[in-house]
């Protein structure tokens, strides 16, 4: 079997969750028997080039420009029509979405198939973006064969999908659960962040950006005796120094740059609780909770119509409180922060369900039932 994907850009270099999410899912497929995967995105520059990255085939298409946070490439139409009409034509097409200039240049190329798209997000912040697109994505959806997604919240609140439903099947996405594997030097270091704290660690691992929640998260901590961690970088830090100064617990509140991976597992399990509190459905899944899971970390987390509280199982691997409710997100700190035996037991359980359900096998097995059942469905399987 030969599946090729199109995405706006590939990992690496491009880091970015919907990049990274095809990254381990087409070298998960290149890995396995009989099947070979490649791409065509586009290049973060004017160049086209072909390269083997983890033994799939990247072909980056020369940008002309990008706008809306969406790269141009007027030389993908033509390359995804080559494709298949190569003697070494894929069995499958695999489209990500949001990328509409991806989608366009399928849709130009004559919609070759069968076909299989995921569907990462709604289009949420763009708005008038996503509203003069929508009739081209309608054309999109009626084409594809199969929408994946990657929770079931997904498809009951996606306004979007409601009309596609019987098309699309849930994979659960998936995390390189091995990153955060508890070896000696993770321990070791965990050990020592830990020991730089004199009351229990909050840690948030994320964008300083709207959706997030982070200010929700300052307010409620005004109210909670701990410490928050604050892993990562954006436009709102300084809003968000600033409202720490002004709640009374700067020192209570560290701000720290992203950091590297090995750093970053030893921070999940140096903290007693991860904290996602996103406000928006911009936040489609939070990955990071299960980064957080894997290290047996419990989460409290919000309650948004999304995969959210789907990954965060309220009561059985941490706490989901209402979206934007900083006294009710104070309570859930307070009350797994209180009980060791509280946070051991959800935190076991997250540890299982994260390595069992959300790991990159069982994301390329997920993938490959869905596979199945197009090319069956179009007399390609017997």
């Amino acid at each position: 079997m030969r599946v090729t994907f199109v995405n706006k850009y590939y990992w690496p270099p491009h880091l970015g969750g919907v990049e990274h999410h095809l990254s381990m899912l087409a070298a998960g497929l290149a890995q396995r028997d009989g099947i070979s995967a490649d791409a065509i995105v586009a290049n973060e520059g004017p160049t086209t080039l072909r390269e083997q990255v983890d033994g799939v085939d990247v072909l980056r298409m020369g940008r002309t420009f990008a706008y809306a946070s969406t790269p141009v490439a007027p030389g993908m139409p033509a390359a995804i029509r080559a494709a298949a009409a190569s003697p070494h034509r894929p069995d499958l097409f695999h489209l990500m979405f949001p990328y509409p200039w991806g989608e366009v240049s399928w849709l130009m190329a004559g919609a070759p198939g069968p076909s299989v798209l995921t569907y990462h997000s709604d289009i949420v912040r763009q708005r008038v973006l996503g509203a003069a697109y929508r009739p081209i994505l309608r054309r999109v959806l009626d084409r594809v064969d199969r929408i994946i997604v990657g929770s079931p919240p997904m498809i009951e609140n996606s306004e979007v999908l409601a009309p596609y439903a019987d098309k699309c099947r849930v994979v659960p996405l998936a995390i390189e659960t091995e990153r955060f594997a508890p070896t000696p030097e993770t321990l070791a270091r965990a050990a020592a962040l830990r020991a730089g704290h004199a009351r229990p660690v909050v840690l948030f691992v994320g964008r300083l950006i709207y959706y997030k929640g982070v200010s929700v998260l300052l307010d409620a901590m005004a109210d909670v005796d701990a410490d928050v961690v604050l892993i990562g970088n954006g436009p709102l830090e300084g809003e968000l120094r600033a409202q720490a100064a002004a709640l009374g617990i700067t020192e209570r509140v560290t701000f720290i740059e992203p950091v590297d991976d090995a750093e970053l597992a030893a921070w999940y399990r140096a903290a007693d609780v991860f904290c996602l509190p996103s406000v928006a459905r911009s936040e489609a899944y939070g990955l990071v909770q299960l980064e957080a899971h894997t290290s047996g970390t419990p989460v409290v987390s919000t309650d948004l119509p999304t995969g959210v509280p789907w990954v965060n199982r309220d009561g059985e691997t941490g706490l989901v409180v209402p979206v934007g409710d900083a006294a009710a997100l104070a309570a859930a700190l307070r009350q797994l922060l209180g009980d060791d035996a509280l946070r051991a037991r959800m935190g076991a359980h997250a540890r299982e369900r994260a390595l069992t359900t959300f790991g990159v096998q069982a994301m390329v097995d997920g993938t490959l039932a869905v596979y199945d059942e197009v090319l069956t469905a179009a007399g390609r399987r017997s």
